[in-house]
């Protein structure tokens, strides 16, 4: 099983970026977590983020190509406006499920829309970094369910 772990714009200033919001642990140990989770759960996990819209259209139409198993995406503010993720996330077939550290439903209105919504399988937020690892055993448990 591959899960695919897709994280947006900002999202490698974690720990230093608005603690209120996103804590203190950092995106390189979110990634460990998951490393570790994964392996307990028999998944291999990847991880990919970047700062650049079309270098992330570019990773998931390669998931779609590399059939992985699952998505994991926390695209940051993109999500309340990315079309062409959107569109990029639609072409897959897998289970994708979307994630935010904070609670975006709490927050300022225009982080409570999601242009994702249509095509993830559901969103998990609020927990901080373990928003992530609820988010990969979601995504495990939708890969094994549609076995």
């Amino acid at each position: 099983m591959k899960i695919l772990v897709l994280n947006g714009v900002n999202l490698n200033m974690f720990g230093k970026r608005d603690p209120k919001h996103y804590g203190t642990t950092t995106l390189a140990q979110i990634d460990e977590r998951l490393q570790a989770l994964g392996k307990e759960l028999g998944a291999e996990v990847e991880c990919f983020q970047t700062n650049f819209e079309g270098e992330m259209c570019e990773r998931i139409h390669r998931a779609f190509t590399d059939n992985v198993s699952a998505v994991l995406i926390n695209a940051g503010a993109w999500t309340h406006y990315s079309y062409g993720i959107r569109d990029a996330l639609a072409m897959l077939t897998c289970p994708i499920i979307e994630l935010h550290m904070s609670n975006v439903h709490a927050r300022e209105a225009f982080r409570h829309v999601s242009v994702f919504s249509e095509v993830v399988r559901g969103q998990i937020c609020g927990f901080g970094a373990d928003s992530y690892e609820l988010a990969l055993r979601a995504a495990v448990s939708a890969v094994q369910s549609s076995k």
